[in-house]
């Protein structure tokens, strides 16, 4: 359905003959929708639709972005202060954005309030594109001379294997970075240490007239001004840097100081290739089976979608289904489906819509049964901190770490959502090391960091599903004397017992050494914090001793400040999620460990008591410091209880309830395991809340052809998904008068493949086709952990669902964390026990 130019017009681009594209045809313009972006044939411009989010700043989502037959493809499209600007370092706040319908333009005002400035960034439409304007009303302060300019960033693997033109210069887009590069003087503003000279990448090419991908329609964009820009490669100062056109901002001028045309090539009879969304997994004989084909909206054909069935020999057997059905238009796409749920024959199968044809799988009572191996198998054991892992001829980490940690300094806003408050709350001093915590725990996600709040829920989740289903696994061997984990070897101990112990050896390590919860571990700068590669590397193992010089080593320390800092302010909803942590590993810990289940139990009993008996620190910080308090204090009580039985954790179980109540989606699988523990009346009181859930549930089932909550903020939603399936699940247990399986299998086919955007399982090595490329902490490689569960369908605002393949580093859609790795553990056991296997 590709739109081709004729060899003369292509030509003419090529040479620079035409200016911009020349192709001006009505059917070829853009204009300005009511979702307030630009759209045209094939082609969208968003200005500002999306902007940072302030919590993890620069997500590669926001300014001025343009989508391309489908990908997004270049986004930032801002005034920024360096030629390739890291993920800290400073961008314009927003202002202000107007919307003109009527006029076809854009106009968002931004401000770097460190320096007292402010402008005006215009888009308006211009034929097959658009012209960007920068508008100031006063003069560049004089300090940001030669350091503000317009930039916009092209994502690297839409242009890999691809050519440009500066002028009449052609150039290759560089697989890999290796370019002219200057010395520049640089400082850590994270630990106030120097790093040394840096380096900045200098222009690969310069003009003022630059197509990309002149040999490409998919991919050709022309960007013409008569103010110089230069090309940059972003990936040599970080592995997730982009290319980047930018033009420099001149000095003492007002009003329309820069302009760029900006055309994408359009294609008016592209059309967006369907997708037929289902779960790469499979499905149970008798379960739901529903398949959703997502079209351009543009598609009106209703093409026969067909179910095949596959034998040994490869004959495809056409399967009598219903036929497909209209569902309606969500975000832009238009979506038909077709329930085949009547097939129950095992066997194996694919799903065909036109052209387009999908992986094989299976229809089996067994299909859920091992879908959470690779989790159990190789995610967790390669997220453990404080040991060394290895598989077979691969060595995933050493032993890192060893050097944890010193006390963070006072009144010290962190990266990553750390901050310390005016007074440590312990015996340390700034910069002293705190002995004793570098045992134990899970680095969080693709970064390295231990974030107590996740330890802590990935506790409990582990400790569900062992209980729960039986969870005796047995394929890792965990030593914690030696340090050390072999994946894929048995030692006769269950893997799930061995992972708890192993994240409440770090809950306990933190009371041991400082008497409270802390918010958690982390890099002492941003240089350490996106290291790639072996966590071993990232400090030199020893303990930090200020008297010794910068690489000097004695007696076991060394004078290089690599160690990672503690953040300690007191949080009593930190305190209480770890008591409930530490409570739930007790029962798994018990027989297995007993010695560390009676160091558990006794630490939780007594922070509990002590937590009871005087006001709670109410410290909090980003997302670091603990859910709200009530919330925490009732999962304490509830976890507690289930342990010990105590009246005095039922009584504050009927207490709290009350308080938690009004967010009981929040708190439902919390509220359920209590009720047998409680009074009949207990469970009496949760029936209304269970009730308005249900009520929701059904309302959101038909919000969007998935049936499932999709979140629409900077991180994507399948950790929602999770919650909500895993909710249902609690809920249909106990009360499944009121609440059906239905929505729990609509989460597990979401996570493996029903979901806008694509057809790919959001857990890697799980289904057919699954997350290959990923955000952990192998990312630079391209590549990914079996189990991990990444973010999944980030919508960019206002209605495009996107998850890269090529492109690992968009934290929002693609970084595994470990309370999803968890929780999918819980939900494939939960999916496997709902289909009548066991």
């Amino acid at each position: 359905m590709a739109h081709r130019l004729t060899s003369a017009i292509c030509a003419a681009i090529i040479s620079g003959s035409i200016s911009g594209l020349s192709l001006a045809q009505d059917e070829h313009a853009l204009n300005l929708n009511g979702g307030g972006y630009f759209e045209g044939p094939a082609v969208n411009i968003l200005a500002f639709s999306n902007w940072y989010d302030g919590l993890f700043a620069d997500a590669k989502i926001g300014g001025v972005e343009i989508i391309q037959r489908g990908v997004r493809s270049a986004t930032n499209g801002d005034v920024r202060l360096s030629a390739t600007p890291g993920q800290w370092d400073p961008a314009g706040a927003l202002v202000s954005r107007k919307v003109d319908t009527a006029a076809g333009l854009v106009e968002t005002t931004l401000r770097y309030a460190q320096y007292d400035w402010q402008y005006v960034v215009r888009v308006e439409r211009d034929g097959q594109g658009v012209r960007l304007s920068v508008i100031l009303d006063k003069p560049l302060p004089q300090m940001l001379a030669g350091k503000a300019g317009f930039n916009l960033e092209f994502l690297p693997s839409a242009y890999f294997h691809h050519a440009y033109m500066a002028d009449k210069r052609a150039g290759i887009f560089p697989l890999y970075p290796a370019d002219a590069m200057t010395r520049t003087a640089q400082r850590n503003a994270a630990s106030g240490r120097s790093d040394g000279p840096g380096a900045e990448p200098l222009p690969i090419a310069s003009g003022k007239r630059f197509v990309l991908a002149p040999e490409d329609p998919a991919r050709r964009i022309v960007i013409a001004t008569d103010t110089p820009i230069s090309l940059y490669d972003g990936r040599n100062q970080a592995q997730n840097g982009w290319f980047v056109l930018r033009s420099i901002l001149p000095s003492g001028k007002t009003g329309t100081v820069l302009q760029w045309t900006v055309t994408p090539q359009g294609d008016p009879s592209w059309l967006r290739t369907p997708v037929i969304a289902h779960s790469q997994l499979g499905y149970s004989p008798a379960g739901e089976k529903i398949a959703t084909v997502e079209l351009d909206h543009n598609d009106r054909r209703r093409l026969k979608m067909r179910l095949f069935r596959i034998g040994a020999d490869g004959i495809e057997t056409p399967v009598s289904t219903a036929a497909a059905h209209e569902w309606g238009d969500y975000l832009r796409y238009h979506y038909l489906q077709m329930d085949f749920s009547a097939v129950r024959e095992p066997g194996l199968y694919r799903l065909e819509y036109g052209d387009v044809r999908t992986a094989p799988f299976r229809i089996a009572q067994d299909i859920y049964a091992d879908a959470w191996h690779p989790t159990n198998d190789v995610y967790f054991p390669v997220a453990m901190d404080h040991v060394s892992v290895n598989e077979a001829y691969r060595a995933w980490h050493g032993d890192s770490h060893r050097d944890d940690a010193r006390q963070a300094p006072v009144n010290h806003e962190h990266i990553d959502l750390y901050r310390q408050g005016p007074t440590t709350d312990t015996r340390f001093e700034p910069g002293e090391n705190i002995p004793g915590l570098n045992v134990g725990g899970w680095y969080d996600a693709g970064d390295f960091d231990i974030r107590t709040q996740s330890q802590y829920q990935v506790i409990r989740s582990l400790a569900d599903a062992y209980e729960r289903y039986g969870l005796t696994r047995d394929t890792v061997s965990i030593d914690p004397v030696r340090r050390h984990v072999e994946i894929h070897v048995p030692d006769g101990k269950p893997d799930m017992v061995q992972q708890v112990a192993h994240g409440t050896s770090q809950l306990l390590a933190q009371f041991d050494a400082v008497g409270h919860a802390i918010h958690g571990i982390v890099e002492p700068d941003v240089a350490q914090y996106t290291h790639l590669g072996d966590a071993v590397n990232k400090t030199d193992g020893l303990l930090y001793d200020p008297s010794l010089k910068p690489g000097e080593v004695k007696n076991g320390r060394s004078g290089v400040a690599d160690d990672r800092l503690a953040f300690t302010s007191k949080s009593s909803a930190l305190n209480y999620g770890s008591i409930a942590g530490l409570a739930a590993a007790v029962r798994v810990l018990k027989e297995q460990d007993d010695v560390l289940a009676a160091r558990a139990l006794e630490t939780a009993e007594r922070v509990w008591q002590d937590e009871q008996g005087r006001a709670p620190d109410i410290f909090s910080h980003g997302n670091t410091t603990g859910g709200p308090l009530e919330a925490e204090m009732f999962s304490a009580a509830v976890e507690l209880l289930r342990t010990t039985r105590k009246p005095i954790y039922s009584r504050a179980v009927m207490e709290l309830w009350s308080k938690v109540e009004p967010s009981f989606g929040f708190n439902a699988q919390t509220a359920v395991a209590a009720i047998p523990f409680m009074p009949a009346s207990y469970r009496e009181a949760l029936v209304p809340a269970v009730r308005r859930w249900q009520a929701q549930s059904e309302t959101t089932a038909k919000a969007n052809p998935f049936g499932v909550p999709i979140t629409t903020g900077g991180w994507a939603g399948s950790g929602t998904v999770l919650g909500y399936a895993l909710t249902a699940e609690a809920l249909h247990r106990a009360f499944p008068q009121i609440v059906g399986p239905e929505a729990t299998l609509r989460g597990v086919a979401f996570l493996t493949g029903h979901h806008p955007g694509s057809d790919i399982s959001f857990v890697s090595g799980v289904g057919t086709v699954s997350k290959e490329v990923a955000y952990g902490n192998n990312r630079a490689d391209f590549s990914f952990i079996a189990g991990g569960v990444v973010p999944g369908a980030l919508v960019v605002k206002p209605d495009y669902p996107e998850n890269h393949e090529d492109w690992p580093f968009f934290w929002g859609e693609n970084e595994y964390v470990i309370p999803e790795g968890a929780a999918w553990i819980e939900l494939a056991n939960a999916a496997d026990r709902l289909s009548g296997r066991n």
